[in-house]
């Protein structure tokens, strides 16, 4: 099981992805904003999206899960 947590405090402004998608290294799951900039958070590994555990509009701490990947 691999994770994609944040690594910094930032709004989550879109996000790419589902529960049970299939993604690729490389793909753009997220995309966080933060101190006005538009920060793409990018998988670097391949598999199933296990959980989800952000919702657009969420503010994320530096640390804070992001998605969890099977």
């Amino acid at each position: 099981m691999a994770e994609i947590r944040a690594d910094m405090v930032a709004n989550v402004m879109e996000i790419y992805i589902a529960e049970g998608d299939t993604i690729a290294i490389g793909d753009t799951v997220v995309l966080l904003e933060s101190m006005k900039m538009e920060i793409p958070v990018i998988s670097e590994v391949a598999g199933k999206i296990v959980r989800l555990a952000v919702t657009q509009g969420d503010v994320v701490q530096e640390g804070d899960l992001i998605i969890e990947i099977g």
